[in-house]
């Protein structure tokens, strides 16, 4: 019997819940009816399956409701059910609200706030409720922490946003906390304040290839059993001066990757790491080379993992050494 047929015969088994819970692995949840969707891998203590792919909601700002009705839809049909969004994405949560409204029972849905004390965090989270149309979150965050003194000294302080964190996860308003960061530094010190669920990180061949950035953070998360969720893992360059494709991806503060067989390595190296999910570039042809390429996703061949670090020596990483 192969797998597919036993998955059929045996449901959500035991030794599939226990293949979830193997980080790294290919916990694949794949519908036996439909092979052509993503695989899914464990989130948290409690295993939750998610798409290897998110959406990222910053993708739907700006674009009218029906565009965005469509993409999720798309999204969904592909096997994507990890959305991920924040109120600094222009009006991305007043879009994806109305679009999740279908699916919003089967997918995991995540928010984030930048603001550092309570009284603010509060008001943001009530926001982000409202616009997203639902009673709570599966995934709240803080977003984009980056220095200790000024993020996350200021979070964990008394009348900061951790205790809006705290308190709307015993509420039921949020179901797993986490924080995003771009900083080694602030995600390591970050983790050494509480036991969060997860970590949302740059994850790029680049960055690591030229500095390890991605692996002190991917390290400690390891150690304690914190989940790895990842950012610009199709991330080239910082933009050279004047390219042309710079007005083309607007929503890219980056130079992407945009060629097919690139993006697939930079995310086979990616999601060959300790992650459980990657979420591409904010624009939807991006979007959607990612989608078919963790399709098809398999570990780096060793040559293949020696094309990349040659291509990461001639590029300049998003992210200098730490």
């Amino acid at each position: 019997m192969n797998r597919r047929e036993f998955l059929k015969a045996a449901g959500i088994s035991a030794a599939a819940a226990a293949s979830h819970r193997a980080l790294g692995s290919e916990a694949c949840d794949r519908p036996s009816s439909n092979p052509a969707r993503l695989a899914r891998r464990p989130y948290g203590k409690d295993a939750v399956p998610l798409s290897v792919i998110g959406l990222g909601g910053i993708l739907l700002a700006g674009m009218p409701q029906e565009q965005a009705n469509r993409i999720v839809a798309e999204a969904v049909e592909k096997g994507v059910n990890y959305f991920d969004v924040a109120p600094t994405y222009g009006d991305a949560e007043s879009k994806l609200g109305p679009a999740l409204r279908p699916y919003r029972r089967h997918v995991f849905l995540a928010c984030k706030t930048t603001q550092r004390r309570r009284e603010e965090a509060a008001a943001e989270l009530k926001r982000s409720l409202e616009r997203l149309e639902t009673d709570h979150l599966d995934l709240y965050q803080l977003h984009g922490i980056r220095d200790v003194a000024g993020d996350v000294d200021v979070a964990f302080a008394r009348g900061g946003a951790m205790e809006v964190l705290i308190a709307a996860r015993k509420n039921g308003q949020v179901r797993h906390l986490g924080f995003s960061a771009h900083s080694v530094e602030a995600a390591l010190a970050a983790m050494d304040r509480f036991d969060f669920d997860s970590v949302l990180f740059p994850v790029n061949f680049a960055c690591d290839y030229r500095h390890r950035f991605s692996q002190p953070v991917l390290e400690a998360a390891r150690k304690k059993g914190v989940t790895c969720l990842a950012l610009k893992a199709m991330a080239r360059q910082v933009w050279p001066a004047d390219h042309p494709d710079r007005k083309r991806y607007g929503k890219c503060w980056y130079q992407p990757l945009t060629d097919p067989g690139e993006v697939e390595l930079a995310l086979r190296y990616t999601l060959g790491q300790p992650v459980t999910a990657a979420i591409p570039p904010g624009e939807e042809p991006l979007f959607r080379l990612a989608v078919e390429a963790a399709m098809r996703y398999r570990p780096l061949e060793p040559a293949q993992a020696e094309q990349l670090r040659a291509l990461a020596m001639n590029l300049k990483p998003i992210f200098p050494q730490a």
